[in-house]
């Protein structure tokens, strides 16, 4: 008898992270997967990314909960709908497993329908520290799942200490990092033809989400930053953000730099190219979480802009600076001509593992017991 795994995506970023697991998963002979997309996914804005998933092959379901507006009305209500689908969908297809990843209001959602449908649930990444509604959402699924499988051995001891059951807590390192050991890297003079950089030149990599507890500042902590790619005028590739509260406000700002002539705009780029490009490029600039869990496997030199990956594990790659055109400037430049920090680049190592998750992953859902020890959870302490 199969195993059905029903993972839920909402975003490029989480399925390109778990896209390694998915695959492993599928081809397992004992497993059958399903996917129910929603959220960025269906957004014309966001490059509806549900194309790219298609073309994978996958069973999916198409759930329709986006973001109405750039605010947090919306992405509470976003989470509400979500969950309203998903019983649906979950009374329908009957997964015995729910996979999430994260943190995000998808992943919310899916724990609190596993837990109230008595469905398990495994979650990836859970134990780590952030700041915004994020932190929130991430220790509330750590409370609602069955299976953990936190990236690292500190995010497993934060996860006992929260009364887990240790016998159902298994790191497994990052998925993200899979994709990186596996990648068909394309030469460097191709990817250059295809986005038009100069591989002589300094190449900046910018990707800065809305902070949903400052989302009313996101427009003012984005400008800081584009003005100091203007003023350093290196060519630069701009990715769209996340649709978090905020996130069209940041957007406005990216159209007003598309007719720079060393600025080029991205809607969205596809993992695999985010992947190379993070290979070639000289410093990668925002707030995303690839530079702290990915960036250290390419030595690409990190600038960390504000609190949205505060307390989260990092490398040595990564240099955290404010909301400061100055700051972000000053920054960059030292990641591009400072020689101390070079050194201290070369020798830094990821903290997030090394690879080969997807294969962990797989191994433990295929073979872990589900019984009714597994869903009576209670605080052990």
């Amino acid at each position: 008898m199969t195993r059905k795994i029903l993972y839920i995506t909402g975003t490029r970023a989480d399925y390109g992270l778990m896209r390694s697991v998915l695959f492993e998963i599928d081809k397992n002979p004992e497993m059958e997967l399903e996917l129910a997309v929603t959220g960025m996914h269906l957004m014309n804005e966001f490059g509806r990314t549900i194309n790219e998933i298609r073309k994978d092959e996958f069973k999916i379901h198409e759930l329709n909960a986006v973001f109405e507006e750039d605010d947090k009305f919306s992405m509470a209500k976003f989470v509400g709908k979500l969950i309203e689908l998903l019983t649906d969908l979950v009374k329908k297809i009957k997964p015995d497993i729910i996979l999430l990843l994260g943190d995000r209001g998808e992943m919310l959602a899916g724990a609190i329908v596993g837990a109230y449908l008595n469905i398990p649930t495994a979650h990836l990444h859970g134990g780590e520290i952030t700041s915004t509604v994020d932190e929130y959402a991430r220790h509330a699924i750590t409370k609602l799942v069955n299976i953990h499988l936190p990236a690292t051995e500190k995010s497993a001891e934060r996860i006992i200490n929260m009364g887990e059951n240790p016998d159902h807590v298994f790191v497994v390192g990052a998925p993200g990092l899979d994709a990186i050991l596996n990648i068909d890297m394309i030469k460097k003079d191709q990817l250059a033809l295809k986005y038009d950089l100069n591989l002589s030149r300094p190449i900046i990599l910018v990707l800065q989400h809305p902070v949903t507890l400052e989302s009313e500042k996101s427009s003012k902590q984005m400008l800081e930053t584009l003005k100091a790619i203007c003023d350093l005028k290196y060519q630069t590739i701009l990715i769209y953000p996340n649709a978090d509260a905020g996130g069209r406000e940041i957007i406005k700002l990216i159209e007003k730099c598309e007719k720079l002539p060393f600025v080029k705009t991205f809607m969205n780029i596809q993992r695999k190219d985010y992947l190379i490009l993070m290979n070639v490029a000289s410093v990668l600039v925002g707030n995303s979480s690839s530079g702290i869990i990915e960036s250290p496997s390419f030595k690409l030199p990190v600038i960390n802009i504000g609190s949205r990956q505060k307390g989260r594990e990092r490398a040595s790659n990564v240099i955290d600076v404010d909301y400061n055109v100055k700051e972000i400037k000053n920054a960059i430049k030292k990641a591009l001509y400072d020689e101390n920090f070079k050194t201290q680049l070369n020798k830094c190592e990821n903290p997030y593992g090394k690879g080969k998750t997807s294969l962990k992953v797989t191994e433990i859902l295929s073979k872990i017991t589900l019984d009714k020890e597994l869903l009576e959870k209670r605080l052990n302490l």
